[in-house]
């Protein structure tokens, strides 16, 4: 059987390209320098995937930063502003997606958006009324041409026209059907420059059809691809879909002239059934994704093979091509890096190498391979938790709702915390520079010993309190320096958890994590928090926040198990983050944040599915979490770069206290549908953006509140950056910060 990979991890076997690029942001390195670090890491992708044996290999999904933005800037989508800094085409392309503040000028990044159901974030296309659609860049043909002198032939992998127009943000009076016949157009050049350099195959992802689809969508999906697969030059055309099931769009696309069409078989509930029902055309190859690109997990060959028996009751076996569910890079590199995990744990996962050897032994499945991997599936023991599992059980209806209600909590808290109008918080960690980083590793390695650390940390809080009081911010925060990651963190202290070295995903540009892995049952072990809180507010007479991780979003930034259900697991996880809180509260924390930055991430694409499988149990989770503390207890919590703007009604009943929003990259969207969902619960929409390094004015910040007071009431809104500073320098958050504070004050005079 032929194997298909839709991408590799881009970051490199050991997060080359991050650091590489980090250089060239510090002017460390030159743009030579850091376009030989990413040609190199492409040559390993390549070839490791040429000697696993895979037929399909991608080309040109490398990026420096998005793919999304590859695609525009390849088509001339860019906003005038970013051409006007008269920069080079890279730092221009850094220009859109970090924001830039200099000698040629300031201004803000494109708005970032999770990647459909997952942790990776895209930046959102821009399109101006006065923008010339135009094939202007090489990047496919050269890196097609690069792997070919690799002796590597690759499908050339691009963002398809349709999820391209639906992700893009039109600021002007054209629309997406507007530019549409125009945009194919120049594929269709691409196509003809790819065919003329000797490529015969091209991946078109269009991952938006897994999408509810109207009967509008659908006609412009077929407009796009009637258009533009008669451009197709002689090359064979492979349709690729991911993170779910085409079943809105199932029979158009295989209608239309598609050489190959990938079909998702593990998100996709439906596609077995599609494919059983509707039939498959006799002159397609059908890219069957049952690899999962998602998660680290072994693949079950006993379960695979079964599916793939019942394909080839529909598809002839030699059009039918093992293919991954997605793109590899949104798992880690490599187990080979793992040195220190045991191998009772290892033999478990498969990342992004090890999916290739499963991509070959399921093509060619001999009995003794079957063998060998059945017995990865037997029951774990050490998985099952008992008494985990009776007080999941034990959960009332009650637990699930706090009392008083949010009105009178409302009027209680403001009285008892007595904060000025338009209070000023950040959203809680404080950067994280190197020495913080040494005073954790060394902790870690035993180099120095638990007191040492401690005490460092200690100081660490102290100058982060003294210096949120000099700048007048009025509820403070600790500053997160024990914490090398807001999921991990909490992981290290809940039963139930496995840890890697090296296992880094990419999350946004330069942005790595390295989720924690749920092998067990999940309980806390110990306190987590309270200490280092309790600390902080001895340091300061002023309100500060205690800082917790959510349920959600620990279990959406965890590679979680596959043997329980995601509600099993996020139910585990809110007991224990409750218990947490209430020992934050019983220790004098009257302020408690319980960030829910990943909310989204597990809701169903098809809004048909949101609550019957994600809604009912996670917004309930969080309740959970919080619904034992007094009124007094002011809960909050934190989101950001994901589309919330639809399900307002449910983060509403939340029930939270307070919610801070990411806000600044998408230009404050998210109040109009505040407003007309008549949202409750305090906001604090994030008046700047931190994943830039650049500093807002003061100006700036009050124009923003000026706009967020338009459609917020006065009395329910927090000002405050979008997002953590653990990634920003010392003299950028300071200034930031400082002037942040100053527009509050101008804003409360005015009022």
């Amino acid at each position: 059987m032929k194997m298909s990979v839709i991408g590799f991890p881009r970051i490199g076997r050991n997060r080359e390209l991050k650091f590489a690029s980090e250089k060239f942001f510090r002017g460390e390195i030159s743009e030579t320098e850091l376009q030989d670090v990413a040609r190199e890491i492409r040559e390993l992708n390549l070839t490791t995937q040429k000697h696993a044996g895979i037929d399909l290999i991608a080309s040109n999904d490398f990026s420096f930063y998005d793919n999304v933005l590859d695609t525009a800037f390849l088509f001339n989508i860019v906003p005038q502003r970013y051409k006007d800094l008269g920069l080079s085409q890279l730092q221009t392309y850094f220009a859109a997606a970090r924001g830039y503040q200099g000698e040629k000028g300031n201004v803000k990044a494109l708005a970032m958006k999770k990647w459909f159901n997952t942790n990776y974030h895209y930046i959102v296309p821009e399109f101006e009324d006065d923008t010339k659609i135009e094939l202007i860049g090489s990047k496919p043909l050269s890196e097609y041409l690069e792997a070919k002198d690799l002796d590597v032939e690759t499908k050339v992998q691009l963002i398809g026209p349709f999820t391209f127009l639906k992700l893009t943000k039109f600021v002007g009076s054209k629309k997406a059907e507007d530019v549409a016949e125009a945009l194919v157009e120049e594929y269709g050049k691409l196509f003809s420059k790819l065919s003329n350099a000797g490529a015969s195959f091209v991946q078109v992802d269009e991952p938006y059809l897994v999408r509810d689809l109207s009967s509008e969508d659908i006609s412009f999906f077929t407009k796009i691809y009637t258009q533009l697969l008669s451009k197709r030059s002689g090359l064979k055309v492979l349709l690729q879909t991911y993170f779910g099931d085409i079943r809105d769009a199932y029979e158009a696309v295989t209608a239309l002239d598609f050489d190959a069409i990938g079909l998702d078989f593990v998100e996709g509930i439906k596609t077995l059934s599609l494919l059983k029902s509707k039939g498959f055309p006799k002159e397609k190859i059908l890219v069957a994704g049952l690899i999962n690109g998602k998660n680290i997990w072994k693949n079950s060959y006993a379960k695979t093979n079964s599916v793939l028996d019942e394909i080839k009751t529909v598809v002839d076996e030699e059009r039918v091509y093992l293919g991954t569910s997605c793109s590899l890079l949104h798992v880690p590199y490599t187990l080979a890096s793992e040195t220190k995990l045991p191998e009772d744990y290892k033999k478990h996962f498969a990342f992004a190498e090890e999916k290739l050897v499963e991509l070959q032994e399921l093509s060619d499945l001999t009995d003794e391979k079957l063998a060998a991997n059945q017995v990865l599936f037997e029951k774990r023991v050490d998985s099952v938790d008992e008494k985990v599992r009776a007080r999941v059980a034990g959960i009332k209806d009650a637990d699930y709702t706090r009392l008083p209600v949010f009105e009178e909590r409302e009027a209680i808290q403001k009285k008892v915390l007595g904060l000025p109008n338009f209070p000023t918080t950040t959203i809680g960690s404080f950067p994280q520079t190197a020495d913080v980083r040494k005073n954790r590793s060394d902790f870690r390695k035993g180099e120095i010993s638990k007191d040492e650390y401690v005490k460092f940390n200690q100081k660490k809080i102290e100058e982060c309190i003294r210096l949120q009081e000099e700048l007048g911010l009025d509820v403070l925060v600790h500053g997160e320096f024990e914490r090398n990651d807001m999921v991990e963190y909490f992981g290290e202290h809940l039963s139930g958890y496995v840890f890697t070295e090296k296992a880094w995903v990419l999350s946004y540009g330069t942005r790595c994590v390295k989720p924690p892995i749920i092998w067990g049952d999940v309980s806390r072990k110990e306190a987590i928090t309270v200490e280092w809180s309790k600390f902080a507010k001895s340091c300061t007479d002023k309100p500060v926040k205690g800082m917790l991780t959510g349920p959600v979003t620990i279990l959406n930034w965890s590679f979680p198990r596959e043997d329980i259900t995601i509600k099993e697991s996020v139910l585990q996880i809110a007991l224990a983050i409750r218990d947490e809180v209430l020992d934050l509260e019983a220790n004098g924390i009257n302020i408690i944040q319980i960030d829910e930055a990943a909310l989204r991430e597990k809701l169903p694409l098809r809004k048909s599915d949101w609550y019957s499988e994600y809604l009912d149990f996670a917004i309930p989770a969080f309740r959970l979490v919080h619904s034992g503390v007094k009124a007094e207890t002011q809960i909050h919590t934190h989101m950001c770069y994901s589309e919330f703007t639809d399900i307002i009604p449910a983060i509403d009943s939340m029930d939270a206290d307070v919610i801070t929003f990411e806000a600044s990259r998408s230009d404050l969207q998210i109040l109009d549908a505040l407003k007309e969902n008549h949202f409750k619960t305090e906001v604090g929409p994030g008046v700047y953006d931190i994943h830039s390094p650049r500093v807002p004015s003061v100006e700036e910040l009050v124009g923003q509140l000026t706009k967020i007071r338009e459609k917020t009431e006065d009395s329910k809104l927090w000002v405050n950056p979008d997002c953590g500073l653990k990634t920003r320098g010392v003299e950028e958050t300071v200034k930031s910060l400082r002037n942040l504070v100053e527009a509050a004050k101008i804003i409360r005079a005015k009022n």
